[in-house]
């Protein structure tokens, strides 16, 4: 009984890996095909949300980016969906010039499912969504927090995914980002009824004409007339076979002709913006070479201002210095000495004397000046 659980247990478990990998398989198929549609319609008319090329392809994405996409546990153990816009702005928040927060700051644009639905049409236009889906498949880590085994964005496939989405580039998008649509709750449904065509071979007995043949022949017998007609009815059927196939092949022919003059036309456009581009570019070099000869001229002036400001400086001081050491000299030169004070106080002491013994009435009347005389004189 254990080998036989354990022999169940190994089946049950082959078989989920292997429904797997036709899943995965199945999904990069289909998008290669719904690339390859778009590529076509876009020959003929502008790709919009109208488009069902579009809503198909943008169906499958949606899938893709969403398979086996890990929930988020909240703190009652409980799991939550999660859309794959949190994983997008977690792996491709490396991106140069990034559109993630111009998605995140729009205000018609709510839930995560609409903000993912915007991100894919805006991407489009810009013709970056083969870019942020290689940058989103090198952070493996991330990529690998994000999903669960055997999801197609951790499968060795997953870089044919962004290389199919190349083609893209080729298109040019227009969309509305305001649109009620983006916020639609229902998920997105895959239709693969156009991409559904049964290839016959030329030998194959399984055709319809020939399984009509088979099935009146049973009932019937085979005369002459008989086979002879069946024989011109043949003939007939494979050359309109020939000729579906002729006119298959040109449609193609044509529509890789449009590609091949609208690519050139691109060239061509690119080419006449570098050819522009290049002269500015060597202006722009020019003066800036100009600017930087300029800015070392002015700044060998400023420097030789400076100089020559500071040598003047020194020089004012210099004189400043000089001319108050002469200033000083000056008044020392005119201060009276003090023994020539001295001498001018006994002189006037001795007139003053002679005075008050001449007219001895005019004591009272003279003040005696010696006092004050001796007291101004400098140092006493």
């Amino acid at each position: 009984m254990a080998s036989r659980s354990l022999g169940l247990h190994v089946a049950r478990k082959q078989d989920a890996a292997r429904s797997g990998a036709v899943e995965r398989r199945n999904l990069l198929t289909v998008c290669r095909f719904s690339v390859k549609t778009l590529i076509d319609r876009s020959c003929l008319d502008t790709i919009d949300d109208s488009s069902p090329e579009f809503t198909n392809f943008v169906s499958i994405l949606e899938q893709i980016l969403s398979h086996r996409l890990k929930g988020q546990t909240t703190w009652f153990g409980y799991e939550t969906h999660r859309s794959f816009w949190d994983y997008v702005k977690a792996a491709c928040s490396k991106v140069s010039h990034s559109c993630i927060h111009s998605i995140e700051t729009m205000e018609n644009v709510r839930s995560s499912r609409a903000k993912g639905r915007a991100w894919i049409r805006l991407v489009l236009m810009e013709k970056r969504l083969s870019e942020y889906i290689s940058s989103a498949l090198r952070d493996f880590k991330t990529t690998r927090r994000w999903y669960e085994d055997g999801a197609i964005m951790l499968d060795e496939e997953a870089g044919l995914l962004a290389d199919t989405l190349i083609g893209l580039n080729t298109i040019d998008f227009s969309f509305c980002l305001k649109g009620e649509g983006l916020n639609g709750s229902c998920p997105a449904v895959i239709d693969y009824t156009p991409y559904l065509k049964s290839i016959q071979r030329e030998n194959s007995i399984s055709s319809d004409e020939e399984l009509r043949t088979l099935g009146s022949s049973g009932s019937e017998k085979n005369t002459p007339e008989k086979m002879a007609a069946s024989t011109a009815e043949t003939i007939l059927t494979e050359q309109s076979s020939w000729v579906c196939r002729c006119k298959r092949l040109e449609q193609k022919y044509r529509m890789a002709l449009e590609q091949k003059c609208y690519l050139e036309e691109m060239v061509r456009l690119r080419e006449a913006q570098l050819s522009q581009v290049i002269p500015q570019n060597k202006a722009l070099q020019q003066r800036l070479t100009d600017t930087h000869l300029s800015h070392t001229l002015e700044k060998e002036q400023l420097e030789y201002i400076v100089l020559e400001l500071q040598d003047q400086l020194t020089v004012l001081k210099n004189h400043d210095l000089r001319s108050r050491q002469e200033l000083t000299t000056h008044l020392t030169n005119q201060w009276p000495s003090p023994s020539a004070m001295d001498t001018n106080a006994v002189a006037l002491d001795t007139m003053l004397y002679r005075n008050r013994e001449e007219f001895p009435e005019s004591r009272a009347a003279v003040p005696d000046l010696s006092g004050a005389l001796t007291h101004t004189q400098p140092g006493h």
